[in-house]
């Protein structure tokens, strides 16, 4: 009977781990310091990798990016392509907010993404129309950003659906 209820205990704190996620505070002074006004403004290159819950690759990619800003204003073009021929146009429209707050918004996006910046971090939280093997799924994603050296950025998105990861996706980019 211990043995079962320390299972269960063992579980129940997986499960509520799973729930937290890091603090963008933990970035107070890293650097180099990601100011997305600069990073995105002008070409950028990408790649990357979406991987189920089990880890698998499902899909991968590469990313044509430009960004151009008009004052606190900006446009980010993505051109997808993918690993099986199909590509993908989305655009942002962004806004800055305060010093470390951002708006985003794209056709796929529903209501407004929010991010804030700090450090080399930026922290990017939305809910996406995904379209999957046909059908199409309100997810949430939960995206991490940071600044490496040499025009670097790597960016971390967990995807979820009830709470619950069921995708990851890394994207590696790199300003031209």
């Amino acid at each position: 009977m211990n043995r079962l209820k320390n299972l269960i205990l063992l579980g129940a704190v997986m499960v509520l781990s799973a729930c937290t996620s890091p603090s963008l505070s933990h970035y107070d002074n890293t650097t180099p310091t990601l100011d997305i006004k600069e990073y995105f403004d002008g070409p950028i290159q990408a790649w990357g990798v979406v991987q189920d819950w089990r880890g698998n690759v499902t899909r991968k990619f590469d990313i044509e990016m430009v960004g151009s800003w008009d004052g606190d204003t900006g446009t980010l073009e993505e051109d997808f392509v993918y690993d099986n021929g199909k590509t993908q146009r989305r655009v942002w429209n962004i806004t800055k907010i305060s010093d470390k707050d951002y708006e985003g918004t794209a056709s796929d996006i529903k209501g407004k993404a929010r991010g804030q910046t700090n450090g080399n971090a930026v922290q990017w939280q939305y809910q996406m129309n995904l379209e999957v093997d046909g059908k199409t799924y309100l997810v949430t994603f939960d995206d991490w950003m940071f600044a490496m050296k040499d025009g670097v950025l790597i960016n971390r998105s967990y995807i979820k659906k009830f709470g619950i990861t069921v995708a990851e996706l890394t994207i590696f980019m790199k300003k031209k």
